[in-house]
This record gives structure tokens, sequence and C-alpha cells, in this order.
């Protein structure tokens, strides 16, 4: 297990904010996160529960333990209806898996490529793209409860899944520590195209009935296409949750916004695109000092270089109520916020 003092997260979150924390802890094993846990309960210690950071923002230094996990490596069984039951370390890179599916015919995961972060993330945040989301593949997640020491398995049906929602996020927040999480994929490939815009990029590409290979490469030029490399400039990828809304309420907006693209949740709520929303605000391009929304999707918020947390909350606060006020709809981070 590693373990560090006045430690710099800079290098373990996609915004590149340069905040630092008191201890950073990195277990590898089982019996590490184990140790850790036992470590967590018996000093009481404030703690954050740490992925890739790509959903992060930092406002200020963390006084207190960053806890990540560096768990790698995979296994994979048949199961009793010939699906393929992937076990995936909480520290291995998510797109990595995806990329591993595709080339071995083990097919569900093919819309979440390129989403950045790590296994454990996945059952936490439920990420999710293009009409898929990591629960519809989730089996079953391991972990280490904080609270008893233990070791548990939880199984999908029992974490609550829902649009960018877990049970890892509300009331079990900050209880289990991730080992491994494995997914349930099938051996037959059935694409989802119907989503934002899938077909049009194949059929740019002349690809009418697409292989998983071609899927996970229209995702891939698309997902490039629209959003910034946190490696030339920092972001978290999309900074808000896409607001569901009435039909009520999506009905009356839609009379003075014929064009307004939506999504039908069931027969009584539609999702609207936040990005459009932001867009409609005038926010698209738009700067405040070292932050902005980004230039080609406005559901993203970036760091323009050397920017503070503070700096991209404020920009946050600003668009929230720009929306607030134009649509009488609230937007709400995605992120975690710390």
């Amino acid at each position: 297990m590693k373990k560090f003092t006045d430690y710099s997260l800079l290098g373990h979150n996609t915004f590149g904010i340069a905040a630092k924390c008191s201890c950073f802890v990195e277990y590898e094993t089982v019996d590490e996160a184990l140790s850790t846990a036992r470590m967590l309960r018996e000093e009481g210690c404030r703690y954050l529960l740490l992925g890739g950071g790509s959903n992060l923002l930092l406002v200020s230094d963390f006084e207190g333990v960053v806890v990540h996990s560096a768990i790698r490596g995979t296994s994979h069984s048949v199961g009793a209806d010939g699906s393929i039951l992937l076990r995936v370390g909480s520290g291995e890179v998510w797109d990595d898996i995806v990329a591993l599916c595709v080339s071995r015919g083990w097919h569900g995961a093919e819309n979440l490529s390129l989403i950045p972060g790590e296994v454990g993330a996945t059952a936490v945040q439920n990420i999710g793209a293009y009409g898929s989301e990591a629960s519809h593949i989730i089996y079953k997640v391991e972990a280490v409860d904080i609270t008893t020491g233990e070791r548990v398995v939880i199984d999908a049906s029992e974490c609550d899944y829902g649009y960018r929602h877990s049970r890892f996020k509300g009331e079990w927040k900050d209880r289990f520590i991730i080992t491994h999480v494995t997914y349930r994929l099938s051996p037959v490939f059935e694409p989802s195209l119907d989503y934002g815009n899938i077909r049009a990029e194949l059929s740019r590409k002349g690809i009418e009935r697409p292989t998983a290979s071609q899927l996970r490469q229209a995702i891939i030029d698309i997902r490039r296409e629209k959003l910034p490399d946190p490696e030339v400039e920092g972001n978290a990828g999309s900074f808000f949750m896409n607001p569901v809304v009435s039909r009520c309420k999506f009905e009356q907006l839609q009379k003075d916004y014929p064009q307004m693209p939506h999504y039908s949740v069931d027969a009584d709520h539609e999702k609207i695109p936040a990005g459009w929303l932001i867009e409609q605000c005038g926010w698209k391009g738009r700067s405040l000092g070292r932050v902005g929304v980004h230039n080609r999707q406005a559901l993203v918020l970036v760091n323009h270089g050397g920017a503070s947390g503070a700096e991209v909350l404020k920009l946050s606060d600003a668009v929230r109520e720009s929306v607030s006020r134009t649509f009488g709809i609230d937007i709400f981070p995605e992120v975690n916020i710390v």
C-alpha cells in the first residue's frame, strides 16, 4: 500500500486544478483495501474516495485522506444463459475494458466508449452516453464496508441505479471501498444506434450495418469532435446533468421553442439536453477569466489554464442562474464538488 503526505492532486483530476491533500493512500489488493478501511475507521479522519478524477471539481485543498484504487486485472466466466461475466479490478481504466470487450466479441459496452475514468467509478456514477448506462451491464459490485471492515458482494439490483445515480452516491456515500466490478455482457451484438448523431456519423462513413468495432470507433470519433482533450484543456466532460421535466412543463416550453431537442423518459416526463439550454442562454464559447464554456459543447466547462476550482464553481453558478431565469428549469452539476 502506498501512502504519501502533503500530496499534490494535480495529476488526479482532469480539470487540472492544483489542489493538495493531507494524505494520499493507494491500495493494490483486497487485503490493502481492508487495511485502508480499518485505518479510516480507527482514525476517524475525513476522507475522499477517488477514481480517475474525471468527474471531480476540487474547490480547495482537501484536509484529509484521499483513497485511490490501483487494483488491476480481469477474469471471466460464462453464465448459465450464455452471457459473459467479466470481473474487473476497480483501478482499471474504463475505456481499456470497453476495448477489451469489443476485441473479444463481448457486447453491451460499445456506446460507453471513451468515457474517462476508472472501473470503480462506473458502479458509483452509473456513467452513461448515447442511450446506454453502466447499470445496463453491471452484474455485481465487490467492496469493503468501511463501517464494519467486512468484504461484501452487492448485486446490481440493490444499487438503486437511475440516471447518473446510485446508492453509492446517496445513502451509501463514502461507505464502501470498491475493489471489483463484474459486468454481464452478451455474445450477440445488438447495436443501439438511435441516440444522438450515431446514425449520422455511421452514414458519413458509409456504414449501414456496423460491427461492434465500427460502432465503438464512431462513438470515439463523435466524442473527440465534441469534447476537449483534458491533456490540452482541463475539463471534467459533461459538467451538468440533463434535466428531466414534467410533460406539462415540456409542452409549455415547446410552444416557445418548437425546435427544442428532447428524449422521452416515460409517459409523464421528457429529458431536455442541458447543453442546448445553456447554448440558448448565450454561454457557448463564452469565458469568465481563466474558465469558460467549451465552444463546441456547451455542456462542458473548461479550465483555460491555471484556474482555481472556485473560479469553475463561480462560472457554474452563473450558467445555472441563466438557465433557471430563461427557462424556469434547474440544472445540477454531474461532477462531484469537493
